[in-house]
């Protein structure tokens, strides 16, 4: 198995002195990231879809074996609330596109008002191309279904394995070949890390659900300051631990580990 870990997003103003030094600018920000991190999850595309140019030039600024899981805009997943999915799924794909060879996973993540609707899931989910990798992250507990789980299998799309307060918001389904787990907040000090023991708890998880071959991609949400990075680092080092294999972050920050 690989893990893949990263954050959820690389501009953030408190990092600087954390994971970036005073004397590099913004706007070298990414390559400073992806020099340290090999994964990163594009979060503000639900905010604002970027042009495909914007993709391309991300993905011309990153080494060749980095890897970027994209947000699917919230025009599909809130505002069109999965309906008529084929023409914002075809921008979405064709935008994302911009990134090659470095696009990994696409997340759908469900507003917390949006109940089950297998039917309307299974809809969105066929028009993605053939080989997509697409994650599912549902917010409200009538997703919990029989139902929903067969979709997300014959699909091939994983459930997104959510933490919040360092439990698991979500079934521990495996429903793909591949896995993806976000970290929303953790319970340490000072708010909002994680602990050594949560982190180690669901590095077991996911050792255990998944075998050799498979992808798993891990992404930190917390960012306030610069807490992403430092739990990222600390659950990196203590996969590799583990004895999972796992890309690379920075080593200087999992110090506390």
């Amino acid at each position: 198995m690989t893990l893949y870990v990263g954050t959820s997003g690389w501009q953030y103003k408190d990092w600087k002195g954390v994971l970036y030094p005073a004397d590099v600018p913004v706007r070298r920000w990414l390559e400073e990231y992806a020099a340290q991190f090999a994964t990163v999850e594009i979060n503000n595309a639900f905010y604002r879809l970027p042009s495909r140019e914007n993709f391309a030039s991300w993905a011309e600024r990153v080494p060749p074996d980095f890897v970027v899981a994209v947000k699917a805009s919230r025009y599909l997943t809130h505002i069109k609330r999965l309906h008529d999915p084929e023409e914002p799924v075809h921008r979405l794909m064709t935008h994302a596109a911009g990134l090659g060879s470095r696009l990994g996973p696409v997340l759908l993540q469900l507003p917390p008002t949006l109940h089950a609707d297998p039917g309307l899931l299974d809809a969105c989910l066929s028009c993605f191309p053939t080989g997509a990798r697409v994650a599912v992250e549902p917010r409200h507990d009538s997703w919990w279904i029989p139902e929903v789980r067969e979709v997300l299998r014959s699909r091939g799309a994983a459930l997104c394995w959510a933490d919040g307060q360092a439990r698991p918001r979500t079934p521990l389904w495996r429903t793909a070949d591949w896995g993806y787990v976000r970290f929303h907040e953790g319970r340490a000090q000072p708010w909002p890390r994680y602990g050594h023991r949560s982190l180690a708890t669901w590095i077991d998880r996911i050792a255990t659900t998944w075998a050799d071959g498979c992808d798993v991609y891990a992404y930190f949400n917390n960012d306030p300051g610069g807490a992403a990075v430092g739990d990222a680092a600390l659950f990196g080092r203590t996969a590799e631990r583990a004895g999972l294999t796992v890309t690379r972050t920075p080593r200087a920050l999992a110090a506390r580990g």
